[in-house]
């Protein structure tokens, strides 16, 4: 098998090749993103492999530039301003902020500007029944105003067409008539789910997805078949599990953001491999530091997801916070005189000032350097020189009066300072306690930071596992096929109700199972429901569903299990209050090989032996001499006090003083503080 993580810096490729793996990482061509898919594939002989998994962040990419076809956006009249309105909620830092626009909005930079927003004459009530017909003589009249603005594709989000999709039908219908064949995605197919808002966000956003994603898979695949690839594609969704890319091109808003969810999956992976099911996962690239959770083994999962404040997506998703943090953090001074890092990145290209591409401003990465953890002869495993005098020079062109010292000095304490408070963030909004949970450090600047901040997170211990810097595109390799539907009807949970939930539940299924093909002996059906105390507003996700047939005994158990979920999540339990069920989910797995790491066998703990020695500067102490030591060349119980440095080709540790690093049995290197 091979998979590929393409990253904002570098696209990162795996290879598992009779449970040996390798790996290559290129350079991320940031306007033909599949350009250095195909060229990291072909270093790994795509040839020979039956199956590609791959995750991208290409459409994520495009609606934060707001590098965006034209699309048109269709709804019922009188609500075309839905998807400026959102659902009115301002961030936290934005409450007292007269001046806050949202950044979709029509004040900023909306997905589709006001005058592509076009109102369609009908309404279907929320019981499915027709108010007032689909005037078709007036849909064809704003249809032709479209055509006259050449939009390259159409969202149809009519109210209440969840429960009754005929108007979007036959509006859809007319727009092939009228506009041609250009992509058109309608609610009721996209996410038939009740709430019209985020219904809206995710059908404008599916169509988005059709346009963008059509011409990078199409230039994928053609890539892929000229280097000898004759096998299985597979696109990563936003919850890392897999979808054939046949199938994964009918919903592409499902694969909008990929690449960090990976990276959850593969944390969850090999905690269970090593014992840890409670951990903290940490991607720090060169772009971003994503930030996720995994508690007792599994990641924590979202029925929705934002791409930028309130620009909701009906997708499951692996939930994954972002900041600007990461090797390419640009280090800079504002107008007040202060310094800040981040949240600004040099990306791929030009790259920190020392990769010598142009790259005139400073960076992370060129801190580093200067401070002496990274090896410039040896970065990237010798791939690639770095330029110590072009780091320095762009450290004394800012418009500061520090000396150079502090300038470097500040810039990388300024930077773990950014890592650290988002993490103590991530803690606090998922209410746990990080000294009950391990920082798992991957990316290839993550084991190069988070030991530095492990004291000041409080948590129980840092884990870098093999192939840090490919760890996201491992989890590729450590997920199975996935095909998931859903479905909305708002039910009070009575014996009553059974019938018509099992009727749901068995069309979701026999649609999915008719689109697997070979034996389906080995495949797992699992249900779930979003439910609500009756007069809520807002749904518990996820409330598992017996298997088998629904009975009044089975409504019964759901009402039970949904007491249980409330509970756990609330801290409240109403049993005397009815149960609404809201959502219905289902998702058939089809298991597929998982990635399998080198065993290396229990060895005794032992000191190990310092390859060469550097010196560290600019830390605030003077000069410190450390040991350096070689990844490859440290065995099982190998033991290594800090401070020094572990390096290997894609990434490197930075064992602080105070601290002990240990190689596991597994490859993993877990760094504590010293007894």
């Amino acid at each position: 098998m091979l998979a590929v993580d393409v990253g904002g810096t570098f696209t990162d490729v795996v290879a598992l090749d009779d449970h040996t793996i390798k790996v290559t990482k290129v350079p991320t061509n940031a306007l033909e993103t599949e350009r250095s898919v195909i060229e990291g594939a072909r270093l790994l002989d795509i040839a020979s492999k039956p199956i590609f998994n791959h995750a991208s962040t290409a459409g994520l990419n495009a609606i934060i530039t707001r590098r965006l076809p034209k699309v048109a956006f269709l709804t019922t009249i009188g609500h075309r301003d839905i998807l400026d309105m959102g659902r009115t909620w301002r961030p936290l830092d934005a409450l007292t902020d007269p001046g806050w626009r949202r950044p979709f909005g029509d004040a900023a930079a909306p997905l589709v500007p006001r005058y592509l927003r076009r109102g369609i004459s009908e309404r279907i009530t929320a019981d499915g029944s027709v108010l007032i017909p689909l005037d078709e003589s007036q849909a064809r009249q704003q249809l032709a105003i479209l055509k006259k603005c050449g939009v390259q594709g159409v969202a149809i989000c009519l109210l209440n067409a969840y429960v009754n999709p005929q108007h979007e039908i036959r509006l859809r219908e007319l727009v092939r008539e009228e506009l041609g064949d250009i992509p058109c995605s309608i609610s009721s197919e996209v996410s038939p789910l009740a709430k019209e808002y985020a219904r809206a966000s995710t059908t404008l956003i599916d169509v988005l997805m059709k346009i963008i994603f059509s011409q990078y898979s199409h230039n994928l695949l053609s890539g892929l078949r000229e280097a000898g690839f004759a096998g299985q594609v597979n696109f990563a969704d936003c919850a890392a599990m897999l979808r054939p890319a046949e199938i994964a091109m009918e919903q592409p808003f499902r694969i909008v953001f990929a690449g960090p969810a990976a990276g959850a999956v593969s944390s969850a992976h090999f905690g269970q491999l090593i014992g840890e099911e409670n951990l903290i996962c940490c991607d720090i690239g060169g772009t971003s530091c994503d930030i996720s959770v995994v508690t007792h083994g599994q990641p924590v999962v979202n029925e929705t997801f934002e791409l930028e404040h309130d620009l909701l997506v009906n997708a499951l998703s692996i939930e994954i916070t972002s900041i600007g943090a990461g090797g390419g953090s640009i280090v800079s001074i504002a107008p007040s005189g202060e310094m800040h890092v981040g949240p600004e990145s040099a990306g791929a290209d030009p790259g920190p000032a020392c990769y010598g591409k142009g790259g005139t401003a400073p960076t992370l990465t060129d801190t580093c350097l200067l401070i002496g953890i990274l090896d410039p002869e040896r970065f990237l495993g010798g791939q690639m020189r770095l330029n110590v005098d072009l780091a320095r020079a762009a450290f004394e062109r800012l418009p500061t009066s520090l000396s150079l010292e502090k300038r470097i000095e500040y810039a990388y304490k300024i930077g773990l300072n950014n890592i650290a408070e988002g993490l103590l963030d991530i803690t606090i909004k998922q209410g746990i306690d990080p000294r009950d949970y391990s920082l798992i450090a991957y990316g290839s600047a993550g084991p190069l930071f988070l030991p530095a901040i492990l004291e000041q997170i409080k948590a129980r211990r840092v884990i870098v596992p093999p192939y840090p810097g490919f760890f996201s595109a491992l989890g590729l390799l450590s997920s199975d096929l996935v095909y998931s539907d859903s479905r909305s009807a708002y039910m009070v949970l009575t014996p009553e109700a059974a019938p018509t939930i099992a009727q749901i539940y068995r069309a979701m299924e026999e649609k999915l199972l008719a689109r697997i093909p070979g034996d389906k002996s080995q495949l797992r059906v699992l249900r779930s429901f979003d439910g609500r105390l009756l007069g809520q507003t807002w749904e518990t996700p996820f409330v598992e569903v017996p298997a088998g047939e629904i009975t009044a005994e089975t409504i019964t158990t759901m009402i039970e299990n949904f007491h249980r979920v409330y509970e756990q999540r609330s801290g409240n339990r109403f049993e005397a209050i009815p149960v609404q069920s809201v959502t219905y989910r289902v998702q058939v797995v089809v298991p597929s090989q998982k990635v399998e790491y080198p065993f290396l066998g229990q060895g005794q703990p032992h000191e190990a032996v310092p390859e060469r020695w550097t010196t560290l500067r600019y830390l605030g102490n003077g000069e410190l001499r450390v040991a350096e030591y070689e990844r490859a060349h440290l065995t099982s119980g190998a033991l290594v006090r800090g401070p020094a440095i572990i390096r290997e080709p894609t990434s490197t540790i930075h064992v602080v003083a105070g601290q002990v690093a240990r190689v596991g049995s597994w490859g993993e290197i877990v760094i504590e503080p010293a007894a």
